[in-house]
């Protein structure tokens, strides 16, 4: 098999391996999943908001998940290691994923897409862009843009400072595809930077920001990086979904603002 034929078969077993991930462990909030080969095997790093119920109970979840990487997407001896989130409010992957849980609940699409607007934006946001299309409010498709903020668009800036991701959802009306574009304050390149040995882990794990920690499941170390910061009072992303729903209803859309002016 050609060079070409391998990277394009590793990229499809990638997209896969993505979209199972994306489904499997919805619940935990999952973002992208960082996957290196080693000499004893394969290493994945699965970003998600909350770690434990990747991990399961006494490490049964983890067991599952790598018996289905290992058996299904033939990684050898994957071996599994789990991030907690420092935003998930920055991360495009969650925020799709939490948009699209909303309108498959049947929120309307406007009132999603300000809410996650002003979620993201209250999150530390630079600045954000929304698309929605697909078959909205009839039988032809049409899309909508919604930007807030400073979102650099092309050149140097927008491929480092700005991340994107796209997700899509089955409605009643059919099928709707979301696109999120968030540019993060914290990537602008300041003019001139003083350089460290230490790497971000270690200067967070010395300024208490986050707490590194190794659980052992049958004799296989898993290393959770935990956040600390406010509790969240939503135990699942099942939960924050509906807890969102009754405080989204307080949202004036502009349908609404339409009918109080006529």
């Amino acid at each position: 098999m050609s060079a070409v034929k391998n990277v394009i078969k590793d990229n499809y077993n990638m997209m896969l391996l993505k979209d199972y991930l994306r489904e499997a462990i919805k619940d935990a909030g999952f973002s992208h999943a960082e996957i290196s080969k080693t000499p004893v095997g394969t290493r994945v790093a699965l970003h998600v908001t909350r770690p434990g119920i990747v991990i399961g109970r006494k490490g049964s979840g983890i067991r599952a998940l790598t018996d289905k990487l290992a058996s299904d997407f033939g990684l050898k001896n994957p071996q599994i290691s789990v991030v907690e989130i420092e935003k998930p409010e920055l991360a495009p992957s969650v925020m799709c994923n939490r948009m699209a849980s909303h309108l498959e609940r049947g929120t309307a699409f406007r009132r999603a897409t300000m809410w996650t607007l002003k979620q993201i934006m209250e999150g530390g946001a630079m600045g954000v862009q929304i698309t929605i299309s697909g078959k909205l409010r009839g039988d032809r498709s049409a899309f909508e843009k919604h930007t807030q903020g400073i979102l650099p668009r092309a050149g140097h800036h927008a491929e480092i400072v700005v991340d994107e991701d796209i997700a899509h959802v089955q409605t009643a009306m059919g099928l709707i595809g979301i696109r999120i574009r968030i540019a993060r304050k914290e990537r602008l390149i300041p003019e001139f930077e003083m350089r460290t040995e230490k790497s971000r882990k270690e200067r967070e794990a010395a300024a208490g920001k986050i707490k590194v920690e190794e659980i052992e499941v049958e004799g296989a170390k898993i290393e959770v990086i935990k956040v600390k910061g406010k509790a969240d009072k939503a135990k699942s992303e099942s939960e924050r979904i509906a807890l969102e729903a009754k405080k989204m209803e307080e949202l004036e859309t502009l349908e609404e603002e339409e009918g109080q002016m006529k």
